[in-house]
């Protein structure tokens, strides 16, 4: 099991060359590519050499004997009646799972989408079109459109609520009506308790063969504070041993910027390595766990 990261923060605050070069510093095995700057049109990955672009940092990262392991597309990837920004953003998806595959990423993180006036079954239907026009770029590119599981923000209640692919059986169903070779299942560990699901009961529920990627960080399932495992109240013993009971073989992939902007810069670095210290821990629970299972 490979131990990863994003490169969100760091590319932001020391581009992305130092980016990538920092990350495997710290001893990360591989890193979650983050696209989310495909918003900005200045940026490389808009521009025509992206190609030679995304391939410098693929060479950067092997480097140090470090893959691109997935990556993750702009989002939210619909927004209800702004047809321009729609087709917009859809382009961007698709530009993001090219530079995905040019970086050697297996699975590409495309958010679902929720649309509150909708039924639950048109709701559905929307998001099997959506994913249904992504499918063909999905074997162009060879690469596989993770769905995450989601939540919403109750302004009036000042609550989060469950919305799309939220429960492990809704998540179940929707994985399920889309074909395998394509699409799989990226489990947002946080985004669990924040809806009021137990994130070892949904990991148990999705199984080995549904469940291929993980978002993991830390909160205290209420707020989306993307934190470190362990400066929450997520129970890592539970999480660790249920990834273990389904033999999870995916790679666990930090999702946990958050933790890092108490920091001034200067200790980034340090931050990073004790990020990857904790995740290390973990992966050793997961692999204690199948060995005695």
């Amino acid at each position: 099991m490979l131990l990863s990261t994003q490169t969100e923060l760091f590319g932001k605050k020391f581009g992305d060359e130092q980016a990538v070069r920092l990350l495997c510093e710290a001893g990360f095995d591989a890193l979650d590519l983050s696209l989310f700057r495909l918003t900005i049109p200045e940026h490389p990955f808009n521009q025509s050499g992206y190609v030679k672009y995304v391939e410098n940092l693929k060479q950067i990262a092997e480097s140090y004997g470090v893959c691109f392991d997935q990556a993750h597309a702009p989002f939210p990837s619909y927004i209800h009646t702004q047809e321009d920004y729609n087709k917009q953003v859809f382009e961007r998806i698709l530009r993001a799972m090219e530079i995905a595959s040019i970086a050697g990423s297996k699975v590409i993180v495309v958010h679902p989408i929720y649309v509150e006036q909708l039924s639950e079954s048109d709701l559905k239907q929307l998001n099997m079109d959506f994913y249904g026009r992504l499918q063909p770029y999905a074997k162009e590119y060879n690469i596989k459109v993770a769905l995450e599981n989601m939540w919403g923000w109750d302004n009036d209640a000042q609550r989060p609520f469950a919305n799309v692919c939220s429960t492990g059986e809704t998540f179940n169903d929707y994985l399920d009506s889309l074909d395998s070779r394509y699409f799989t299942a990226c489990l947002d560990l946080g985004h669990c308790g924040m809806v009021g699901q137990n994130a070892a009961d949904m990991i148990r529920t999705m199984g080995h063969d549904r469940l291929k990627a993980l978002h993991v960080h830390d909160n205290d399932n209420f707020h989306d504070t993307h934190t470190a495992p362990y400066f929450g109240q997520m129970d890592w013993d539970a999480i660790t041993k249920a990834l273990a009971d389904i033999k999870y073989d995916g790679n666990f992939t930090f999702e946990a910027d958050n933790f890092f902007l108490p920091f001034p810069d200067e200790l980034l670095p340090g931050a990073a390595k004790f990020l990857c210290d904790i995740g290390r821990h973990l992966v050793q629970k997961i692999e204690a766990a199948s060995r005695n299972s």
